[in-house]
């Protein structure tokens, strides 16, 4: 790690620290965003569930619109949105190549997981056409009959993803639009930059 990626990803844990203690609703909450391999993109907000020097992971069924995306472009942008931080709000924006994570890494999380979020992973095929809301609510129950008394394993074709980032923007919000942002950037050579932005 150069000692610039050291700095983004120590500032990031401070915010991320402040926007926990803060009256944001869900700290973890971000914007993912994917794009086909020809380029339609998509977004949603998913939540962060682990970073490290290694990125920023979350989790999903790869057979879903996003799985599907990352397997034709695997690179992805996240966006997390702090409106009630400091004086106008704090954006974090990171930009990477993404990977899958070890399965063994997967199966810790997933263990951790309520119950019902397990069940629940097994009873949905994100992203499919579901004819309705009592069919799923039937293979839920399906799913709890079936591991009825013993734990419930990963399903096949849910993992986590790690978004290794090659960009870093922190926007800090300002009154009048006058905001104050930093982009960190790693080149070709591997070497990491930092820059003021305009607003």
């Amino acid at each position: 790690m150069t000692d610039l990626y050291t700095e983004a990803l120590a500032t990031f844990a401070q915010l991320f620290e402040e926007a926990k203690h803060s009256r944001e609703p869900e700290a973890n909450a971000m914007t993912v965003a994917t794009a086909t391999r020809d380029g339609h993109p998509s977004a949603r907000t998913v939540l962060l569930k682990a970073f490290d020097e290694r990125g920023f992971v979350f989790y999903t069924h790869v057979g879903s619109q996003k799985g599907h995306e990352l397997a034709e472009n695997p690179r992805a942008a996240l966006l997390f949105l702090w409106r009630t931080l400091r004086e106008a709000g704090i954006q974090v924006r990171i930009e990477g190549a993404v990977e899958a994570v070890e399965a063994a890494e997967a199966d810790a999380y997933f263990a951790s997981r309520p119950r019902p979020s397990q069940i629940g992973a097994w009873a949905s095929h994100q992203s499919e056409t579901l004819a309705s809301r009592e069919e799923f609510e039937q293979r839920i129950a399906e799913t709890e009959a079936r591991f009825d008394g013993q734990p419930v394993p990963r399903p096949p074709g849910w993992n986590g993803y790690r978004v290794v980032p090659q960009a870093f923007e922190f926007w800090y919000g300002v009154q009048f639009r006058l905001h104050e942002r930093w982009r960190y950037e790693r080149g070709a050579d591997g070497a990491w930059s930092k820059r003021m932005l305009f607003p």
